[in-house]
C-alpha cells in the first residue's frame, strides 16, 4: 500500500512539472524567438520493490520518470515592425550572442544599439558578426541589412552576422528565455536568409497549450482522489487491526 502511495506521488510531480512547462509557454506567447518545451516521461521499474502477493512481472514498482525536456524549434511566424534593426532568420540558423558566459544563441532578432555604438540584443549582449562585435558609428544611417546578414550603412558595407546551425539542436539547453546553450560546436548556417524590419513570433500555440492545461490538471486530480482513496482504505486496514488485537 506504501508503494501504491509512492506511485501516486511520482505521478503527481510529473504531473506538476508538465504543468510548470505549460505555464512558462503561455508566459511567452509575445516574446519573440521563444521555443515552446515540453516534456517526456518514461516507466522506471524499481529492481528491488515489490507488491506482496504478487509473482512475477505483476509484482514488479514502477514509477513515473521525467526522461528528459524537449523543445520545439519550429520556426514561428514572422511579423513586420518597420523597425531597420528588427531581424528574423527564415530557416534554419541561429544569432549569436557574447555574454558574460559565453557564446549563446537566439531566434530573437529584437535588436539596438547601445550607448557604445554595439548592435545588442534587447538585454544588452553584443551580437556578434564574422569579425567580432558590431559597431556602428552615430553618423552613420541609412542602415541595410541584406538576406546573408551583410550589414550597410551610407558609408558602404560596415559588417556581417554570424550566423550558425547545429546538427543536434535538442542539445541545446536554455540559458534564459530566448538563449541558448550548447557543447556542440557551432557550423556556418547555409545560405541563411535574414529578413529586414521582422521579427520571429513564440511558436507557442494559445490554443493547443489550453488544452494541455485542462488534461494534465484533470490527471493531476483523478491522481489525488486515487491517493486519498488509497489513504482511507489504509486507515481502515489500521482500524481494523486494531480491533482485532483489542
Amino acid at each position: 500500500m506504501e508503494n501504491a502511495l509512492l506511485i501516486g506521488l511520482s505521478r503527481q510531480m510529473a504531473l506538476q512539472n508538465q504543468m510548470n512547462a505549460i505555464a512558462n509557454n503561455l508566459a511567452n506567447l509575445e516574446t519573440a524567438g521563444y521555443k515552446g518545451d515540453s516534456l517526456k516521461f518514461e516507466e522506471f521499474v524499481m529492481p528491488v520493490a515489490t507488491i506482496d502477493g504478487m509473482g512475477g512481472s505483476d509484482g514488479q514498482v514502477s514509477y513515473v520518470h521525467q526522461a528528459r525536456q524537449i523543445r520545439d524549434f519550429s520556426e514561428g511566424d514572422m511579423i513586420a515592425t518597420g523597425n531597420p534593426l528588427d531581424v528574423a532568420i527564415n530557416g534554419k540558423g541561429w544569432l549569436v550572442v557574447e555574454t558574460a558566459d559565453g557564446e549563446r544563441y537566439t531566434r530573437n532578432g529584437h535588436l539596438k544599439v547601445d550607448s557604445e555604438g554595439r548592435l545588442t540584443t534587447a538585454d544588452g549582449n553584443p551580437v556578434l558578426g564574422l569579425g567580432g562585435a558590431i559597431v556602428l558609428a552615430p553618423e552613420e544611417t541609412d542602415l541595410t541589412i541584406a538576406t546573408d546578414g551583410t550589414i550597410s550603412t551610407k558609408d558602404g558595407e560596415k559588417a556581417r552576422l554570424r550566423i550558425v546551425s547545429f546538427d543536434d539542436e535538442q542539445r541545446m539547453s536554455k540559458a534564459g528565455n530566448t538563449l541558448f546553450a550548447t557543447d556542440e560546436q557551432p557550423k556556418p548556417a547555409t545560405n541563411p536568409r535574414v529578413a529586414q524590419g521582422m521579427i520571429e513570433q513564440s511558436n507557442v500555440h494559445s490554443v493547443a497549450e489550453v488544452a494541455r492545461m485542462i488534461e494534465v490538471s484533470r490527471s493531476y486530480i483523478s491522481t489525488a482522489k486515487l491517493l486519498d482513496g488509497t489513504n482511507d482504505l489504509r486507515q481502515r486496514a489500521i482500524e481494523q487491526l486494531g480491533r482485532l488485537q483489542a
